[in-house]
């Protein structure tokens, strides 16, 4: 019984991170103001860069380098962006974490 219930447990955990996907847009001359997706190691991540995903970045109306983005079930869920300053805030990671932490709640 309790190996049935932790693998339902780890099979629903598994299912919402895979419908979760981070994804930073920069360009490659900031890759010392790009934040590490480490953080995000259970969820899919990718950076893509301006001049390699420009389609990318004009379909999203990517206006600031660099930016992140969560993605739910392929839809925008929030945007964090840098603004002129070329550079993510600080708590960008935290604000991420905090959205979701709340995707994962109304889950449940």
């Amino acid at each position: 019984m309790k190996l049935c219930v932790t693998g339902i447990v780890l099979f629903a955990t598994v299912a919402i991170n895979a419908q979760i996907e981070i994804v930073q847009f920069s360009a490659e001359f900031l890759k010392d103001n790009e934040i590490s997706l480490k953080a995000f190691r259970g969820y899919e991540t990718k950076t893509l860069y301006m001049s390699k995903e420009s389609a990318m970045f004009k379909k999203l109306d990517i206006k600031y380098i660099p930016t992140l983005v969560l993605f739910n079930n392929a839809e925008e869920v929030m945007r964090v962006e840098s603004g002129i300053s070329l550079k993510l805030p600080d708590d960008a990671i935290q604000r991420i974490e905090e959205e979701i932490e709340e995707i994962i709640d109304s889950k449940f």
